[in-house]
């Protein structure tokens, strides 16, 4: 590889996910001996710093500065506004929830365009990466490669013969996919409609159909093969699969005391920082986890102090999961992409509990292929839960399937396959040579 330093610019998703798998992969970047650049919601302002990156901060959200890496705002105020929403069907939420996440998220790209412009003059980056779901045309426009990051689950490039995202339906089942695609485009046809147009008067190229991102010039989605639809689906040629992207950077992590020795296995309990924000929803399940003979590490979130933990349960606001994952022998998650990818990078058999956007289609992926079961959070009984949990931990060969397919997964290193693709693509534009 062209010995070349680039300036690579990097925009996640102000969220957890996006945002840790951007880090992982700039970490290796930047060992390699290139700058790397995130352009930072105002949330975030200090903490990628304190990570060794150079930060721009942009004001995609209204977040006051100096909050702190955690929901901005709008996300903290719409679990509490929006929760009775996530017990609605996947259909109805198209209209309660999908469409106004869309519409927020769309707010945050207009308000960041100027700002974002002014960073790409100042920086002059040799290539823009961008992990998000919807077109920032301030990096369209760039005149250097765009890469496309997709940290959501692979329908978020749709198919004819895959569900619908969103919709959490089973592939073996098409009666309701063409039901719940009428509905996404009467939901979101003006909205796309409009968004589109602003864009192309931004110059960005017309999108494509009810899609709010389009292809970019490099396109990585991160899912594990052993998931994907590839039986349903041929991907462009322009799309690469990452398998994982799992960063390095977590601290290490012991098992406290609390919990450290004791009957029955040890099981990672998370519904991310959103989730966790619906203090009703984490008390009750909580709840159910004492009456088990099980030892629970959970993360918090950012209402932990009002959370109560039993004495088989040990949690923190803030709790390293890529460190915590090897140790465990269960993970229950909302089913967010990136601890379901890092749930299969580490082996690990999983409970899912969704509660919107793509959490759905996880969710419904990982019992069809049978390495977990899906369950309702808001109307799960302890028995169900139980029942689950005791399925999953005694089906030894699911177990050791899931073993030998994450050490497979870590054996092709998305990171380092990522980090390859950025910097082909970015030295290619540099030297005027075809990648």
């Amino acid at each position: 590889m062209d010995e070349r330093r680039l300036t690579v610019l990097f925009l996640p998703e102000s969220a957890y996910g996006p945002t840790s798998n951007c880090v992982g992969i700039g970490d290796v970047l930047r060992e390699r001996g290139h700058r790397v650049v995130f352009a930072s919601e105002r949330s975030w302002a200090g903490h990628l710093t304190a990570r060794g990156f150079e930060e721009v901060v942009v004001d995609i959200e209204s977040a006051p500065e100096g909050s702190g890496p955690e929901p901005d705002p709008f996300w903290r105020g719409y679990v509490d506004t929006l929760a009775p929403e996530f017990r609605r069907s996947t259909y109805e939420q198209l209209e309660t929830v999908i469409a106004r996440m869309w519409a927020t998220l769309i707010q945050g790209v207009k308000r960041a365009e100027p700002q974002l412009r002014r960073a790409v003059a100042e920086l002059r980056p040799d290539i823009v990466v961008e992990d998000n779901v919807v077109l920032f045309p301030a990096l369209a426009t760039a005149g250097v490669p765009l890469v496309r990051i997709a940290s959501c689950n692979p329908l978020e490039v749709p198919g004819t013969d895959v569900p619908p995202i969103f919709s959490g339906y089973p592939s073996n089942d098409r009666s309701q996919w063409s039901r719940f695609r009428a509905e996404f485009e009467r939901t979101h046809r003006r909205l796309w409609e409009d968004f589109d147009a602003w864009a192309q008067r931004q110059g960005a190229a017309p999108l494509p159909y009810l899609r709010f991102m389009p292809e970019a010039d490099v396109n990585l989605y991160l899912y594990p093969e052993v998931a994907d639809y590839v039986d349903r689906r041929e991907m462009n040629p322009n799309w690469i699969r990452l398998e994982s992207s799992v960063r390095r950077a977590d601290e290490p992590f012991e098992v406290p005391e609390k919990i450290a020795h004791g009957e029955g296995s040890l099981i990672y309990f998370s519904l991310g920082t959103l989730g966790a924000g619906d203090v009703r929803l984490m008390q009750r399940l909580i709840d159910m986890l004492e009456h088990t003979v099980h030892r629970y590490i959970v993360a918090l979130g950012p209402r932990h102090a009002e959370l109560r933990l039993p004495r088989n349960v040990w949690g923190a606001e803030f709790v390293p999961q890529t460190s915590i994952l090897p140790l465990v022998d269960l993970v229950i998650t909302h089913g967010g992409n990136n601890t379901v990818t890092e749930a299969f990078h580490f082996g690990k058999p999983m409970v899912v509990m969704p509660l919107f956007w793509d959490q759905y289609d996880n969710a419904q992926r990982v019992q069809e292929l049978g390495f977990g079961a899906r369950l309702d959070p808001h109307r799960v009984t302890f028995r169900e839960l139980h029942e689950a949990v005791e399925r999953l931990l005694g089906n030894a060969w699911m177990r050791q399937r899931l073993r030998e397919i994450g050490a497979e997964i870590r054996e092709r290193d998305g990171l380092g396959r990522a980090a390859d693709e950025i910097e082909r693509a970015g030295i290619a534009h540099v030297t005027g040579t075809r990648v």
